[in-house]
């Protein structure tokens, strides 16, 4: 066999390996963890069988891998609603949902691949709609936690109808109309001059009390004085002269432009009288 044969064989096994490897490539797929897959059979449609993680075989042209993430994720829905007392409403809903993996030929065969932007705003919206018209626009911010358990329990009820599990919700924003607004800042303002006048009728009183006590404290002192006066007669008179005499005398002590003489002498001291 001359050399040129060899390399022709070899040529042949390569191109048969090829082929070979590209038909068994092309046959394979991989699910990545946190997805499952679901296989459409052109014969048979949709099969029953949920796909786990890994690598996997199919029939080319024949059928086709469809993968889902079965994983939590987020997804925020808002709705404008009306509370029980007419109040316009805006609340948006923080949502952890993700697909039961069983039922995920049911959902791919009713709703497709986009099946959450299909079921989770129609769904949210109608019980939203139906829990906060059962509460006034003051209870849902007083009565918050229960307004929310009311949502998660019925919203939770109703994705299971369509096959999904809700990990978490959450009221994430909730405000009202402008209206509603206006009359809850007036209501605040109302409450604050209330309180205004209510702190200076207080006042008031206690400089009322405090008046009417200063002036029987000063009508108990003027019957005591007047009651000394008539005991001791002139003699408190006396007293009250000695203590005034007493106060100025300590008052002029401390002044330096005050001196004292002694009694009897002759205030121009050291000054030569006319004989001398």
């Amino acid at each position: 066999m001359s050399a040129s044969q060899i390399f022709n064989r070899i040529g042949q096994l390569g191109l048969g390996l090829a082929l070979a490897g590209g038909v068994v490539n092309s046959a394979l797929y991989n699910v990545d963890g946190g997805h499952r897959a679901v296989i459409f059979d052109r014969f048979t449609g949709i099969k029953k069988l949920v796909v786990g993680e890994g690598t996997h075989f199919f029939i080319p042209w024949v059928q086709r891998p469809i993968i889902f993430d079965v994983r939590s994720r987020p997804r925020n829905v808002p709705v404008i609603t009306g509370s029980k007392d007419l109040q316009n409403v805006n609340i948006t809903l923080r949502i952890l949902f993700r697909p039961v993996p069983d039922e995920l030929p049911k959902i791919y065969t009713i709703l497709g691949q986009d099946y959450e932007e299909r079921v989770l705003p129609s769904i949210t919206t109608e019980v939203l709609k139906a829990v906060v018209a059962q509460f006034d626009a003051g209870e849902l911010i007083t009565q918050r936690d229960l307004v929310s358990q009311k949502v998660s329990d019925d919203l939770t009820e109703r994705a299971a109808q369509f096959g999904f599990i809700l990990d978490d919700i959450s009221i994430t924003h909730l405000t009202f109309g402008r209206e509603f607004t206006q009359a809850v800042e007036l209501k605040q303002v109302a409450q604050q001059e209330a309180e205004k006048a209510r702190f200076l009728v207080e006042k008031a009183e206690q400089t009322k009390k405090a008046t009417v006590i200063s002036a029987e404290g000063d009508a108990q002192a003027a019957t005591l004085l007047a009651k000394a006066f008539g005991d001791a007669g002139e003699g408190l008179v006396e007293l009250r002269r000695i203590e005034a005499a007493e106060d100025i005398a300590y008052q002029l002590s401390r002044s330096r432009q005050v001196s004292y003489l002694p009694g009897g002498q002759n205030l121009l001291l050291n000054v030569p009288t006319p004989g001398n």
